[in-house]
C-alpha cells in the first residue's frame, strides 16, 4: 500500500486510536485479513466471522509486525476501532485509489472474468506496472484488498468484480471508480439468484453506468444483452468480438492440433497474428477483450499479440492441462462451472482429445434455479454430440441429471455413468484409464471435483492415491 500514518488512516475511515503510542507511524506493507500473512509494516484488518474472530490474533499479528489492527473493539495492541470493518476498508480502499496516479481498469460479466482478468494483467504488465486481482477475489472484502496492494509505482489497477445482486457492482465501483468498465457477457450463471438474464444484464450494466464521460466501455458485440449496455453509459464504447462491427475482432479463428486457439487479430491501429498457450476456442473472446483494454491503453496490435501469445494460465484449476508420465492427459478446470462454461470446457475437451480416448467427469452446476435441470440435461446431450468416449457424472440429483441427458441423446449415453462422490470417480477412472486417454474434470466449486484431478495426478506420478 502506499504509505499512510495511522492517525490518516483513522480519519479516513472515521476510527478512534487505541493503545497506539504514536500516531505518526506508517503503515508501509500490505493490508491484510490473514493473520498468517500480517509482516512488518502491515494493517491487520479484524473480521468477526461465524466461526473464527480475527480480533483474536491481534497480539499475534503485531508480534509479526503489524503497525496495527483496524476492528471493532480494542484488543490490548495499537489498534483503529471502528463500527464497521468492512465498510472502514471500503473507505481507505477509495481514499488510495484517489491518491493513486494509476489507470483503473474494472471488469464483470458471467463467465470467463478470472481468466479474462489475467489475460489484461499480462498484457499491460509489458506497458507498465500492474496490480491485479489475484485469483477470484472480487467482492466487497476481496476488491479493496487488492486496490490498496497498489504502490505509487502502480499504473495500471485491473479489477474483477462480481454480484450475487442488484446494487452490489454499483458498490464495487464507488470504492474504486474505473476509468475503463469491461463487460464480457450475460449468461446464466447465478440466474437462479437473479430471476432472469434480464436481471443478470441490469446488474453487469451497473459497471458502464459508473463511467466517467472521458471514460470507456469495452462491450461484448457477439452478446445482445452486453451490446445493449452501450445506452446506459456517457463513455466512449468500443466493441470487442467475432462481429465484423466490432472494433477489436477476430478472423481466421481455428484450433492447433493441441487444442490452443489461433487468430487474426485485428484493431482500429493494425492486425497482428495470436496463437495462444492457453487451451479451448471461448478464449478467443477472452483475448479480444483483453486487447480492446490494452489497445484503448496505447499498446499495438503487434504489443499485444506477442502478450497475448505468450500469457498464461495465473489462477489454479482453470483449464489446467498436466499430461502424467505414463501419457494420460489431466484437464484440471474444477475451479468453478455454469452452464456456458461447462460446455465451452467441454469443446476444448474435444479438440485436445481428437483421435484419442476422452473422458468427461462432470458434477453440479450451482445456483441454476429452476433452469438446474434443463441445464444439466443439455450438458449431457452436449457431450454425446461432441463425440466424448465417456461421461462420469458425480454427486446426487444434478449429476443424475447429466447422465440422464446423455443416454436419452442415444445409444451412446451408455457410456456414461453416474457414480456417488470424488472417491468412486477416481477409482473408476483409476481402473480403467489407458496411456493417451484424456480426462476433463469439472463442476462448480462446491463439489469439490479438483480432489479427482489431484489423485490422478497423483495416481500417474507415485501410484494408487486417494481422493482427499
Amino acid at each position: 500500500m502506499i504509505a499512510l500514518s495511522l492517525a490518516e488512516i483513522a480519519e479516513v475511515v472515521g476510527g478512534q486510536t487505541h493503545d497506539i503510542p504514536d500516531p505518526t507511524v506508517q503503515v508501509t506493507g500490505p493490508v491484510v485479513r490473514d493473520s498468517r500473512e500480517a509482516g512488518p509494516g502491515s494493517l491487520f484488518v479484524a473480521f468477526a466471522g461465524e466461526r473464527v474472530d480475527g480480533h483474536d490474533f491481534a497480539a499475534a499479528v503485531v508480534e509479526a509486525g503489524a503497525v496495527a489492527v483496524l476492528g471493532t473493539r480494542p484488543v490490548g495492541v495499537p489498534a483503529i476501532v471502528v463500527d464497521d470493518v468492512q465498510a472502514a476498508l471500503g473507505a481507505l480502499a477509495r481514499h488510495v485509489v484517489r491518491r493513486l496516479g494509476a489507470t483503473l481498469v474494472a471488469l464483470t460479466g458471467s463467465a470467463g472474468k478470472t481468466s479474462t482478468k489475467d489475460l489484461i494483467a499480462q498484457v499491460l504488465q509489458r506497458k507498465a506496472p500492474t496490480v491485479f486481482t489475484p485469483g477470484s477475489l472480487n467482492n466487497e472484502i476481496g476488491l479493496p484488498l487488492t486496490a490498496l496492494s497498489a504502490t505509487e509505482e502502480t499504473r495500471f489497477l485491473v479489477l474483477e468484480m462480481g454480484a450475487r445482486g442488484i446494487g452490489h457492482i454499483s458498490y464495487l465501483a464507488g470504492l474504486t471508480p474505473p476509468k475503463v468498465g469491461l463487460v464480457l457477457n450475460v449468461g446464466s450463471a447465478h440466474i437462479g439468484e437473479f430471476g432472469g438474464r434480464e436481471q443478470i444484464a441490469q446488474a453487469k450494466g451497473e459497471l458502464v453506468e459508473s463511467l466517467p464521460e472521458d471514460g470507456t466501455a469495452v462491450l461484448n458485440a457477439d452478446d445482445p444483452y452486453v451490446r445493449a449496455m452501450a445506452s446506459r453509459t456517457k463513455a466512449k464504447v468500443v466493441l470487442f468480438g467475432e462481429s465484423d462491427e466490432a472494433d477489436v475482432r477476430a478472423e481466421n479463428v481455428r484450433l492447433t492440433d493441441t487444442g490452443q486457439p489461433a487468430f487474426r487479430l485485428h484493431t482500429p491501429s493494425g492486425a497482428s497474428d495470436v496463437t495462444m498457450r492457453l487451451y479451448g476456442e471461448h478464449h478467443v473472446s477472452n483475448a479480444l477483450a483483453a486487447a480492446a483494454v490494452a489497445h484503448e491503453l496505447g499498446m499495438s496490435a503487434d504489443e499485444i499479440a506477442v502478450a497475448l501469445s505468450e500469457a498464461g494460465s495465473l489462477s489454479r484449476w482453470r483449464m489446467e492441462v498436466t499430461e502424467r508420465p505414463d501419457g494420460v492427459t489431466v484437464v484440471n478446470d474444477a475451479y468453478n462451472a455454469n452452464p456456458e462454461s461447462m460446455r465451452a470446457a467441454l469443446r476444448a475437451l474435444a479438440a485436445i482429445g481428437k483421435g484419442r480416448r476422452t473422458w468427461a467427469v462432470l458434477g453440479k452446476m450451482a445456483e441454476l434455479g429452476d433452469e438446474a435441470l434443463a441445464e444439466h440435461d443439455a450438458v449431457g446431450r452436449l457431450a454425446v454430440r461432441l463425440n466424448v468416449s465417456k461421461l462420469v457424472a458425480v454427486g446426487g440429483r444434478e449429476a443424475a441429471w447429466l447422465q440422464l441427458g446423455a443416454y436419452n441423446e442415444g445409444s451412446w449415453g451408455e457410456e456414461s455413468v453416474h457414480v456417488s462422490d470424488a472417491q468412486a470417480a477416481v477409482d473408476l477412472l483409476r481402473s480403467e484409464l489407458r496411456p493417451g486417454d484424456v480426462v476433463l474434470v469439472k463442476a462448480s466449486r462446491s463439489v469439490g471435483l479438483e480432489s479427482v484431478a489431484q489423485a490422478l495426478l497423483e495416481s500417474g506420478a507415485e501410484g494408487e492415491v486417494s481422493a482427499r
